[in-house]
């Protein structure tokens, strides 16, 4: 299957956390979208390995994805090497999307700045026809940087005002990570407690940004293109 739009993160729910409503929003515009996780999220603190996937599974459902596929490779243990860019560079070549989001090329969890950087690797051995990788040749057009989990400006944001609800569904099908039975007893801070709703303020703030009430924002490295200034959205004053 050919996509029109891939998401690459490093564990399951970090798609449906930083770029789930555009997601949604794309699936409903009729595009064929996927997903690839690249681990199972087995070092994090709740949950279990196998209950994240069945998880991952209802999510994607919810986000409307054609494909989504989990690499399980090493979580907390993601590098920039030949093997995990090899891993993905071929699902790349499988797939052929046409735009990839990656996530922001810094931050907090080294697995999330680590897979921004394997990810466009990646994308670009995907497309050296002599890279010893199974499939044909293929380099995706577009590869934009979610930026939620990041203190940055973005290029452009998405109005998910209409898909908010629906990515709050698929936010919260991760029970075991939002919804835990009974509050573990640990010293160490688990930032998941107030995610979803440092999430929901992200949203707004970028929604803000743009004059709508939900949005979520992106980073390019090449400059963005406009065709007629006089039609732009956003008012400037």
């Amino acid at each position: 299957m050919k996509l029109d739009l891939l998401a690459i993160a490093p564990h399951p729910d970090d798609v449906e956390l930083t770029c789930g409503g555009t997601m949604i929003k794309m699936a409903q515009l009729g595009y064929k979208t996927g997903i690839l996780d690249l681990t199972r999220g087995e070092t994090g603190t709740r949950g279990t390995p196998e209950t994240r996937l069945k998880e991952a599974a209802r999510a994607g459902k919810i986000l409307g994805v054609k494909v989504r596929r989990n690499l399980g490779l090493p979580d907390a243990h993601l590098r920039v090497c030949d093997e995990h860019k090899s891993a993905i560079a071929e699902v790349i070549r499988e797939l052929e999307p046409h735009a990839v989001i990656l996530p922001y090329w810094e931050g907090r969890h080294p697995d999330h700045y680590t897979t921004g950087v394997l990810g466009f690797e990646a994308c670009f051995v995907a497309g050296l026809k002599n890279y010893e990788l199974s499939g044909d040749a293929f380099r995706p057009f577009k590869i934009l940087y979610a930026a939620a989990y990041t203190d940055v400006r973005p290029t452009f944001a998405i109005d998910i005002t209409n898909q908010y609800d629906q990515r709050r569904k698929a936010i919260l099908a991760y029970e075991s990570q939002f919804k835990p039975v009974k509050k573990e007893r640990t010293k160490v801070a688990l930032p998941l407690d107030e995610l979803e709703e440092r999430m929901s303020v992200t949203a707004r703030h970028y929604g803000r940004m743009i004059g709508v009430r939900y949005a979520e924002g992106f980073v390019v490295k090449e400059v963005m293109r406009v065709d007629d200034i006089v039609k732009m959205p956003v008012r400037s004053v």
